[in-house]
């Protein structure tokens, strides 16, 4: 058997970054603690076998010291502690594998002569939100009343989605990388982030999120679209961003969502504030947090309400999601969702025609085999 002579300082950190503790490992390799201290090296599989565990490159082992990895992206989150974290592997690979696919549909675009996006970038942060809301309201063809006949919050988002992509952002949402469902994406460390470009603008929501943030997280990523900067974001309704940029998103996000116009004429003042926000959560289907922060800027609460009723429901949110099941779904059904179905509808047509080879194909739509791809193209409407 041919051993190899792995640095063990780069050991340690790839166990650390796949959360792995040292009796897992050692259940899997029975002599990892004697390559921790140097007595023993790994194999050359056991090496391969344990990069492919940790999803780390297997030359990286061969470093003197860990490599100092950062984001291909700008990082505009805003963390409640001082220390940024190192981007897990799942964070980067995710960010990637949307880079290729970005790239991919951005040749395709220029291929098929699709016109580009003249909205990308149109907008400033110096410009008004209120004003850029309306805008990204025309664009999308969005109106109040259309989203608040909608049933559920659920619906409101699919509808967002759907708009988006209409007007020529990829819009893609997943809780894991790809189609590993052993590699879950974390919600504290990213809620999405957007790759810009005036031919396939994308924006990546993290699916691990509830309905109702992945709403603000999607129309907080386009108005970084209007403004084309691309970046990795963290928007909360009811935090004030460090930086200026984000407070300008969340602004445009928040006016999007919920018109300060429409507000002021559908408030009933005689509610109580708790029963008044769950009220008109249901009426613009969004969080009961972004409709308290509406509130408050439309001057409807006092910002003591607002620091009070604001901690009393993001206990009650945080009890719900503890109780909340998690369902996986039709894997077809919800391809479209996270792959974007803009996205999957091109690749696949482009792949049945010739122009995009099989195995592209199956890489980037997370596939391994021809009959899913023959399922989700008649799934896709591509063809009969």
């Amino acid at each position: 058997m041919t051993h190899v002579p792995a640095t063990v300082s780069v050991l340690h950190w790839a166990a650390e970054r796949a959360s792995l503790t040292d009796t897992e490992l050692e259940a899997r390799f029975r002599k990892w603690s004697l390559w921790l201290s140097g007595e023993a090296t790994p194999t050359l599989r056991q090496l391969e076998d344990f990069a492919r565990l940790t999803h780390t490159p297997f030359g990286y082992f061969f470093l003197p010291a860990p490599p100092d990895l950062s984001l291909p992206v700008a990082d505009y989150r805003t963390f409640r502690d001082a220390s940024l974290r190192e981007p897990s592997s799942e964070l980067l690979d995710v960010i990637f594998l949307c880079q290729q696919r970005q790239e991919w549909f951005r040749e395709y675009s220029l291929i098929q002569g699709l016109p580009r996006l003249s909205f990308v970038g149109s907008a400033s942060p110096d410009d008004s939100p209120v004003e850029v809301a309306r805008t990204l309201r025309t664009v999308l063809s969005l109106s109040f009343e259309e989203r608040a006949a909608l049933s559920t919050l659920t619906d409101a988002l699919r509808q967002l989605v759907q708009k988006a992509e209409s007007a020529g952002v990829l819009v893609m949402a997943s809780s894991i990388v790809g189609s590993n469902s052993h590699r879950k994406l974390d919600v504290q460390e990213f809620r999405g982030f957007v790759l810009t470009d005036d031919l396939a603008p994308l924006v990546f929501l993290n699916a691990a999120d509830s309905k109702a943030a992945q709403m603000f997280t999607l129309a907080h990523e386009l108005a970084h679209v209007w403004v084309g900067i691309s970046g990795l974001s963290d928007p909360d309704a009811g935090r004030i961003p460090a930086l200026d940029l984000e407070r300008w998103c969340n602004k445009v996000a928040a006016e999007l969502l919920i018109p300060v116009a429409d507000l002021r004429e559908v408030h009933d003042p005689a509610l109580p504030v708790q029963e008044e926000m769950q009220r008109l959560a249901r009426v613009f289907k969004v969080s009961t947090l972004v409709v308290l922060r509406r509130l408050f800027d439309s001057g409807l609460i006092d910002h003591s309400t607002l620091v009070r009723c604001y901690r009393d429901e993001v206990a009650h949110i945080n009890a719900l999601e503890r109780d909340k099941k998690a369902d996986g779904g039709d894997y077809y059904r919800t391809l479209g969702v996270r792959a974007s179905r803009r996205f999957s509808r091109a690749i696949v047509a482009s792949t049945m025609e010739g122009h995009t080879l099989f195995r592209d194909a199956f890489r980037l739509l997370g596939m391994r085999k021809s009959a899913t791809f023959f399922k989700a193209a008649r799934e896709l409407g591509v063809m009969p």
